[in-house]
């Protein structure tokens, strides 16, 4: 796409090309709302998907379920997809639907500032100025990489990189490699990891509940069945989300008989992959499942019993020119070192400045923690939408499911908009009741009262991230746009 008409003004332009932002645009333009326009800072359509590309990079929910229900794929070829596949899926939806000529990529949104008098956003990109009525972000969260604080983290004189800026340059066959962390990215890239290295090293701070995988191959026939009988997809989608969606009906969001149930499966899961009582020692949690996000895998546990592998459970003092240092004054020699630290989900909010009513900034609203109306709108922000926004992260099913209510909830905002109001606004009293009642469930959940810390949190211990309930009650709560809620100008 070539750079912005300065004199354009879009109905609605678009932060992201990833699930949301890509969801976002077919449903405007399904609706008729335009012009419209998408920006992505990265080279490519896909979102986390494009941004990570670690070996093993996969989903760890089924691949009929992680997808849009409206722009279906028949032909999925595992039942857990890969990230080449997932990205692919992306990329097609959104030349399918005849969105490629609205997305401008390489473009990043510096800032963006709500002009009182005009009734419009001034959004600042690396490219230029961009106008619009509206603006919907679809940043996500997985693609700003989180790197721990290590004294002497410069310093390593070998390669070292995160999981989410994977260096496929970097020779890492034979070689001494470490890797810091045991979420889910190194649940992924340590099985990959540990069949090149001469030696590799984890470096564990708090093992992760892992549950069995079973992942396999979707056979061609299935497939073929898929793409004939379109019902028979559909009923598979929805099989599979209320297996997912019975976690949370039946107690998963709390300390419950369910946690007890799942907590036995993964210690099965445990006994059966690592028979040595020491090993399986350092990689049984002390914390209740569903505390940290839970992690599928059937190959971990087995790369951790090669002879090429070390679990190290040592604090880290600091990082040397020549390995990582632990506090009981061991130094581990690596030729490389690998982050898979997570990622800093709040982090994004803070680097965009986004200006509302009165010069009031988004950093300013959130003071106290991110907060939105449905995780969607904020008081004071007219015609400005979030797509997994502030509590509506899902711990047990597809985030797709969020976003497809999310975009529908948007899509009635913009049509009031199209409607002739100029502005749509979350009243504070609706944002502070919904906020309410969001913390008031989260308070004695799995998060809170689980025994650990995790990403889920924020610096003041509080889940700004997830939603604490079934997406069926999601569905019930932001599905439409209640309009009382809303002032219209």
């Amino acid at each position: 796409m070539s750079g912005a008409d300065p004199e354009e003004i879009l109905a609605v332009l678009i932060v992201g090309a990833g699930f949301s932002g890509i969801a976002m645009a077919i449903r405007c333009r399904q609706a008729g709302i335009g012009p419209i326009r998408v920006i992505e800072k990265g080279a490519g359509i896909g979102g986390t998907w494009r941004e990570n590309t670690y070996p093993g990079a996969a989903c760890d929910v089924p691949s009929h379920l992680y997808s849009l229900s409206f722009a279906p794929k028949t032909d999925w070829t595992r039942l857990y997809a890969g990230q080449p596949e997932i990205e692919a899926y992306l990329r097609e939806t959104a030349e399918r639907h005849g969105l490629t000529p609205l997305i401008g990529l390489e473009t990043t949104l510096l800032g963006a500032a709500w002009d009182e008098a005009a009734g419009l956003w001034r959004a600042q990109t690396d490219r230029g100025t961009i106008r619009a009525r509206a603006i919907v972000s679809g940043t996500g969260g997985l693609h700003h990489p989180a790197y721990p604080d290590i004294p002497g983290r410069e310093s390593f004189a070998g390669p070292s990189f995160h999981t989410a800026a994977w260096d496929h340059g970097a020779d890492l066959d034979g070689k001494r490699v470490g890797v810091i962390g045991t979420g889910a990215s190194a649940v992924q890239i340590v099985p990959e990891l540990a069949a090149r290295a001469g030696h590799l090293t984890l470096f564990q701070r708090t093992p992760p509940w892992i549950m069995p995988k079973n992942d396999r191959p979707i056979p061609a026939a299935a497939r073929a069945r898929y793409r004939r009988l379109p019902v028979l997809r559909r009923l598979e989608r929805a099989r599979l989300f209320w297996l997912h969606e019975l976690r949370a009906l039946f107690g998963f969001t709390k300390v419950s008989k369910l946690t007890d149930q799942a907590e036995a499966i993964a210690r099965r899961h445990l006994k059966k992959a690592v028979p040595d009582p020491a090993l399986r020692a350092k990689l049984t949690p002390r914390y209740r499942l569903g505390c940290k996000r839970v992690l599928i895998s059937d190959a971990y546990y087995p790369a951790l019993q090669r002879p090429n592998v070390t679990v190290e459970t040592g604090t880290i003092a600091r990082i040397t020119r020549a390995g990582v240092a632990t506090a009981d004054g061991t130094v581990h020699a690596l030729d490389a070192l690998v982050y898979a630290t997570g990622f800093d989900v709040t982090g994004g909010f803070r680097r965009v400045e986004i200006v509302g009513r009165g010069g009031l900034r988004l950093t300013e609203a959130w003071a106290d923690g991110m907060q939105a109306y449905q995780g969607i709108t904020v008081a004071g922000f007219p015609n400005y939408f979030m797509l997994v926004g502030p509590n509506t992260g899902l711990g047990h099913n597809s985030i797709t499911a969020m976003i497809e209510i999310q975009v529908r909830h948007v899509l009635d905002c913009l049509r009031a908009l199209e409607r002739g109001a100029r502005t749509i606004e979350v009243r504070p009293e609706a944002q502070a009741r919904f906020v309410a009642g969001v913390r008031g469930r989260l308070d004695d959940s799995i998060w809170v009262a689980g025994g650990c810390r995790s990403w889920y949190l924020d610096a003041q211990g509080r889940n700004t991230t997830l939603w604490p309930d079934s997406v069926l009650a999601y569905r019930r709560s932001a599905r439409r746009a209640r309009l009382a809620d809303y002032r219209l100008g």
